[in-house]
């Protein structure tokens, strides 16, 4: 069984001591892809090193991550330009809203998004987009820039029935992650309404670990449990959501 994990950040510090353990751990598992989004420019050495080093496993993206958002961001999306220019990635990402933790940068925040989604038609690239707190006020600006070119995925989408709707009434696919194993998470109710052509599978580690490992380090090993949930949520085998959300992440990411 081959899955893909559609946003992964398996570069991160908390992986040093075991990053390669890791990777074969996810080999294990059957998580044969992974796609890495970029943070800031703190994030691209190590993010790119881990790609060298497993280049048929591991596929990254160039972006700014809404959170790493300073009143001085103009010089951050320069050097994604930069990268852009220079060489071949799976997405333009992540970025987008985050209000959950700092809602004095709004402004900034939403510039830097129309930025990246420009950059993204440019390079007809498809963009990674980490909502927080923030999905409607997203989609306004997504809604705003889509020419019928853009393409992409909410990431770790947890929203609603109607937020899932618009979505992909733009033209965009849903990152399911380890929140749809959570009692309270709300997949439950929106899922069984969606079409398999819709979905990516992901884990967002080393956050929102899926049940059992909730509160602790997640990694790519764990996507099987996100896998079970989805086709438990459809009414599917297993190995047919794990054989579409990993076409679905082929044909989007271009791998």
């Amino acid at each position: 069984m081959h899955i893909t994990d559609s946003h992964a950040h398996l570069y991160s510090e908390q992986f040093k001591p075991d990053r390669l353990d890791a990777l074969r751990r996810a080999q294990d598992a059957g998580v044969r892809t992974i796609v890495m989004p970029n943070v800031d420019h703190s994030s691209i050495d190590a993010m790119l090193e881990l790609e060298a080093q497993a280049p048929e496993t591991c596929f990254a993206m160039m972006g700014l991550h809404p959170c790493s958002v300073t009143r001085s961001f103009e010089q951050d999306l320069y050097e994604v330009e930069t990268w852009l220019g220079r060489r071949p990635f799976a997405a333009v990402g992540e970025a987008g809203l985050d209000l959950y933790w700092d809602k004095t940068l709004l402004p900034q925040q939403q510039e830097a998004l129309r930025i990246q989604l420009q950059m993204a038609k440019q390079h007809q690239l498809p963009i990674v987009l980490h909502t927080r707190d923030a999905f409607t006020e997203t989609a306004d600006l997504v809604e705003a820039a889509q020419d019928g070119t853009l393409r992409g995925v909410f990431h770790c989408f947890s929203g609603t029935p109607e937020e899932a709707e618009r979505a992909i009434k733009l033209g965009f696919m849903l990152g399911i992650g380890g929140v749809a194993t959570f009692k309270n998470g709300g997949a439950d109710k929106v899922l069984p309404g969606i079409g398999l052509e819709h979905l990516l599978l992901e884990t967002d580690c080393p956050y929102l670990a899926p049940v059992p490992h909730r509160g602790k380090r997640n990694e790519p090993a764990y996507l099987p449990l996100v896998l079970r949930r989805v086709a438990e949520l459809l009414g599917k085998d297993v190995e047919e959501v794990a054989e579409a959300t990993t076409r679905n992440a082929a044909a989007l990411f271009n791998l």
